[in-house]
């Protein structure tokens, strides 16, 4: 039997279908067609539909962080309105309640820590986070003028640093000294740039461990010229006079030059021997002589010479500021980020000091501290 008869249809390919069946097809695939294509559009619009809950979603959150973080600055830098005393007569009892609001925020400490080597920030980056000796200084300023602060500890772990920003450091204290009770509180190190500034303190408080002393000042020049030979680099410096290029890290250096840079050193070195003394008068001459040859020494040695006037740590700093404020129970400021910009910008300073020619300018440029180097 061929194989159209098997199917149901004529043997015959020729002959057509009755009229009434071929339009009852056509019908049917019409409505097939307009069935799949109405599938197909209400597809396309679930699925256009779904980026659009998306986008919206994501925009909402990208607006509220947008607006959030315009209120965090804005209540950052935002100044915050202080309350005066009325000057009208008759107004005696707002001033009573006033000062005894006061007082329950007598006592309290404004804790400043200084740590790692004592310098300028050098950064030109604009996402820099502001740091360094200025920034200290700055803590110590404020801290200073701070009606609510009694005392100031200072919290000190550093091998100390470049004579300028020790020294900078160093004058805030004796200003802020005037007002305030300072307390120094030596930890791990405090040597040479650390021990400096400590000595504006009214009191040293240190551990019987605390590696302290190293005073003296050190200068130290790169010499490149070996290796710049070895890659085929010659530098030759234009001066308007012999020693304008002193120090140089691409020449050796002269007796001349070391004569001027090692009266220098001994300049600056006077200079940290009159704040040694002036801070700690007690020592003994002899021990002063011997003990300020830029060694260092134990907190217990510096205890027994009188460089250090307490062994402890924390609580006992904390106890001994209270004590010379008049505080009996003293209570410890909470130290915060300057503002939001700090937070969010706080990688570029590190960002940049990791670049080449931050490496090359420390190496080129010689610098005089008050720096224990090991």
């Amino acid at each position: 039997m061929p194989e159209n008869e098997k199917d149901g249809l004529p043997a015959d390919t020729n002959t057509s279908l009755p009229k009434e069946q071929w339009e009852q097809k056509l019908l049917e695939n019409e409505k097939t067609a307009l069935l799949t294509a109405e599938g197909k559009k209400d597809e396309s619009k679930k699925s256009f539909k779904r980026p659009s809950a998306n986008h919206f979603w994501a925009f909402l959150l990208l607006l509220t962080f947008g607006i959030s973080a315009v209120c965090g600055v804005y209540l950052t830098v935002k100044p915050v309105a202080k309350c005066e005393p009325s000057k009208t007569e008759g107004k005696d009892d707002t001033k009573d309640i006033a000062s005894s609001l006061r007082t329950d925020k007598k006592g309290e400490i404004a804790w400043i820590k200084i740590r790692g080597v004592i310098a300028q920030d050098n950064s030109n980056s604009p996402f820099a986070r502001p740091s360094g000796a200025s920034a200290i200084a700055k803590k110590i300023r404020e801290a200073g003028e701070d009606k609510k602060v009694k005392a100031i500890v200072l919290d000190i772990n550093s091998p100390g640093g470049t004579v300028a920003s020790v020294q900078n450091i160093y004058s805030e204290i004796q200003r802020a000294k005037k007002n305030k009770k300072i307390v120094a509180l030596f930890r791990d190190v405090a040597a040479s740039g650390g021990f400096y500034v400590a000595m504006a303190a009214d009191k040293i408080v240190a551990e019987p461990g605390t590696i302290t002393g190293s005073v003296g000042v050190i200068m130290q020049t790169g010499n490149v010229e070996g290796l710049f030979e070895k890659l085929g680099v010659k530098v030759t410096p234009i001066t308007s006079g012999k020693y304008k290029d002193m120090g140089s890290a691409f020449r050796p250096m002269s007796d001349a030059e070391k004569a001027i840079l090692q009266d220098m050193v001994d300049d600056t070195y006077g200079q940290f021997l009159a704040a040694v003394k002036a801070g700690r008068p007690n020592v003994k001459p002899e021990d002063m002589t011997e003990y300020t040859d830029g060694r260092i020494f134990t907190g217990q040695r510096a205890y027994n010479l009188g460089f250090i006037d307490k062994l402890g740590g924390e609580e006992e700093a904390l106890q001994l500021a209270g004590e010379l404020a008049g505080v009996k129970n003293p209570k410890i400021i909470e130290q915060r980020s300057d503002s939001l910009r700090e937070l969010i910008f706080s990688f570029g300073t590190s960002m940049e000091n990791q670049t080449l020619a931050k490496q090359l300018q420390s190496i080129a440029t010689p610098s005089v501290s008050y720096l224990w180097v090991h």
